[in-house]
């Protein structure tokens, strides 16, 4: 019999996969709206659209439409283009997903037996998650990097992956540590933020599930054992994506070739929105949720599931 943290562990290694597959061609997409104006810089020729830029002295107007770029990706590259750094994703991102799993069902375990009041147990599972997102961040930011290389530069996956292992062991800007920063502050309190609110959203559910069952009402059947996760994790997903979305775009800015630092690529992006800082630092914001908001629905719904089955 596994004990609990190895069925957290295998739980979120298979919905870190899941939902690597089925949400992949959002995020190709996204990359390379946050890349912005790298994209304009690396590319070869500006087609379809996708990209404008307008203005003088090397400033410039941005626009990006989600549905240009995904146009001008399959008419370069084909449908297979939507799913580049997703051999990358997909050999870190359950790995990532255990991670914080195996962090979440920690925290929340320690304090349940210790029979602490519910809102205790929220904060385990803070505490849990921004302790995993800290953890996975070293694991993640080089191969985000990898990711981001394929989506907005387009090498292949090996031409990639190489050049991200020879920075492995350097402390250049350039190395495959670029962007670890931002990828710290974006994956460790929005990681606890995640956690806490599905465990929030998954409890109040629960109670009104037990209450409708009680006063004959509810509905007692196998549906709410898959509803409650996904309208969980689609909850979870909003409010931590709400909370570190701008440094993931920063992030995503560095990692694509920006030279500047965390605090200098933020002014660049409020100054391309034209002073403004919530259009500037939140720039593709409802694309991420349409990417994480199944993405984490989908996640913790097959976390749940596995997690059962294997605890039978």
């Amino acid at each position: 019999m596994l004990n609990d943290a190895w069925i957290d562990f295998i739980a979120g290694w298979c919905s870190g996969g899941a939902a690597v597959i089925a949400c992949q061609p959002v995020d190709t997409v996204l990359t390379r709206m946050q890349a912005g104006a790298t994209i304009l810089q690396t590319a070869t020729a500006t087609t379809s659209g996708a990209a404008t830029a307008a203005g003088s002295g090397g400033n410039l107007n941005i626009v990006l439409r989600p549905t240009n770029i995904a146009k001008d990706l399959l008419t370069q590259a084909g449908i297979r283009s939507l799913w580049r750094g997703s051999s990358a994703m997909i050999g870190a991102v359950p790995m990532q997903n255990a991670l914080l799993m195996s962090g979440y069902g920690f925290g929340k375990r320690w304090c349940e037996d210790r029979n602490l009041t519910k809102n205790h147990v929220y904060l385990g599972c803070f505490v849990g998650g921004c302790t995993g997102g800290v953890f996975q961040s070293f694991l993640m930011s080089p191969v985000e990097l990898i990711k981001v290389t394929q989506q907005v530069v387009g090498k292949n996956a090996a031409a990639a992956t190489s050049s991200v292992a020879r920075g492995l062991f350097t402390t250049s800007s350039s190395g495959a540590w670029k962007g670890l920063g931002a990828t710290l502050l974006r994956d460790g309190i929005p990681h606890g933020v995640w956690f806490a609110s599905y465990e929030y959203a998954k409890t109040e559910l629960e109670e009104r599930r037990h209450l409708g069952e009680a006063s004959g009402s509810g509905n007692s059947g196998g549906s709410d054992n898959v509803m409650i996760p996904l309208v969980s994790g689609a909850f979870a997903a909003a409010v931590a994506w709400g909370v570190g979305y701008p440094f993931d775009l920063i992030k995503t800015r560095i990692q694509a070739g920006g030279t500047q630092g965390i605090v200098g690529t933020a002014k660049e992006l409020v100054q391309e929105a034209g002073g403004r800082p919530i259009a500037g630092l939140y720039r593709g914001f409802g694309l991420k949720l349409l990417r994480a908001v199944p993405a984490s629905a989908i996640g913790f719904t097959v976390y749940e599931f596995v997690k059962d089955q294997i605890a039978g």
